[in-house]
């Protein structure tokens, strides 16, 4: 059987929802789904390009997509990974050997000593910080929104992602807290002018320190916003409040435990801790193969049932869990939306094949979130009884309080680059 009809049988086997018309390189053209939804045509150009996807269609599908050998003829690379990330099978059944093989060897790719995680956050953060000012919010906030409501800009949505977030810490003025994975700066900062606290924010990454560092001096905050170039197990001190957004899937499922009693040990007996990660629903897994090479070496996205065991063990308390379902996939849209609104800078910044690189990138995360079973979970912790209410009504009086001290410092909203 040729090439291209073995092509034709595996997709007519596997795309059994939406509509889809392939042409191969050798000139085949074909359909496949239930012909619902937006049709979406797609070209393979090179015959590599069928044979990788054949082979190890999770790595190979990405890899020609940014090298140009995977073409969207009609609607976008995210309209076509809508479809193909929608089936009843997660996994086509010809890429599952390479899944149990990835499975098998997960916590060797895993394995993030401190000079391993340093080298995987430059992979990615140390990017040029032009890059992240093409589509990110004027606080360049790198990680899952809160969308109050559906006409929420991505703005809005990600500042009432930072009050949400100190809502559930109960934070008061002049307490120290710790921001594990500090970013930019935007949430230390936050927290430093809005609540008044003392901030601590610790991150792998030099050009992320570089900005956060400067944007805290702009902002007269030097002396309660300090950022620093250290690894979480590196810290001392006692603080009382500990913060992580975004940073725990660097971490590693070999080190949950590391990370958890390293925590137990920085927070004080009164203390708040506040996780937010993105998680999974079904179970643990492996790392998507695409992924790890090209965005997130060293990267896993948990699993609750991977993660409580290690709270448990830490001597830490859950006091409360909450899922965010779909923002995440919304937030990922507007990054989307706005990188390609100005994907010609992206080119100049890097290539064409970084540009592609991204787009699938921002993409396949969003269909991921949209279609299957991503989502980000928050979890609260404490070492003991009665340190946070009984009920959830706090978090609302909290961000209600927290909106009004945003009043009088809330910054002017802008464009992303400006």
């Amino acid at each position: 059987m040729s090439m291209d009809r073995l092509l034709r049988k595996f997709l007519t086997q596997f795309i059994r929802r939406g509509s889809m018309t392939v042409t191969t390189a050798g000139g085949l053209k074909f359909s496949v789904g239930d012909g619902s939804g937006t049709p979406v045509e797609v070209r393979f150009v090179t015959a590599d390009a069928q044979r990788k996807i054949l082979i190890n269609p999770e790595l190979g599908l990405g890899e020609a997509y940014m090298n140009g050998e995977f073409v969207v003829e009609r609607g976008s690379i995210a309209d076509a990974l809508a479809i193909l990330l929608d089936q009843p099978d997660l996994l086509p059944h010809w890429a599952k050997p390479w899944w149990h093989l990835r499975y098998l060897v997960r916590h060797l790719r895993q394995f993030n000593p401190r000079t391993r995680s340093r080298s995987n956050v430059a992979h990615h953060y140390d990017l040029d910080a032009r890059l992240y000012s093409l589509f990110l919010d004027a606080d360049k906030q790198y990680s899952c929104a809160y969308f109050e409501t559906p006409d929420a800009t991505l703005d809005d949505a990600q500042l009432a992602k930072k009050r949400h977030v100190t809502a559930k810490l109960l934070v008061n003025r002049g307490q120290r807290v710790l921001d594990i994975g500090s970013g930019w700066g935007g949430l230390g900062l936050y927290l430093a002018e809005i609540v008044g606290a003392d901030v601590t924010g610790v991150t792998l990454s030099t050009e992320q320190l570089q900005i956060a560092k400067a944007r805290a001096a702009e902002k007269g905050l030097t002396q309660h916003a300090r950022f620093l170039l250290q690894d979480y197990r590196d810290i001392d001190g006692q603080f009382d409040r500990i913060v992580s957004v975004g940073m725990f899937e660097h971490v590693g499922a070999r080190f949950y435990s590391t990370y958890f009693r390293r925590c137990a040990e920085l927070l004080s007996d009164d203390g708040i801790m506040l996780l937010h990660s993105i998680g999974r629903s079904q179970g643990p897994d492996s790392t998507n193969p695409w992924i790890a090479k090209y965005i997130f070496p060293g990267g896993y996205i948990p699993s609750l049932s991977e993660v409580l065991p290690a709270i448990e063990d830490a001597g830490l308390l859950v006091c409360d869990i909450e899922i965010l379902r779909l923002h995440y996939a919304e937030t990922l849209k507007a990054w989307r939306e706005r990188f390609m609104a100005r994907r010609e800078e992206a080119v100049q910044l890097y290539d064409e094949r970084f540009a592609l690189m991204w787009e699938f990138y921002l993409a396949a995360c969003e269909m991921t979130f949209r279609k299957q079973g991503m989502m980000n979970f928050q979890v609260q912790l404490t070492k003991r009884q009665g340190v946070v209410p009984m009920t959830r009504d706090y978090v609302a009086r909290e961000e209600a309080r927290l909106r009004a001290l945003e009043g009088g410092a809330k910054p002017k909203l802008k464009l992303a680059g400006e």
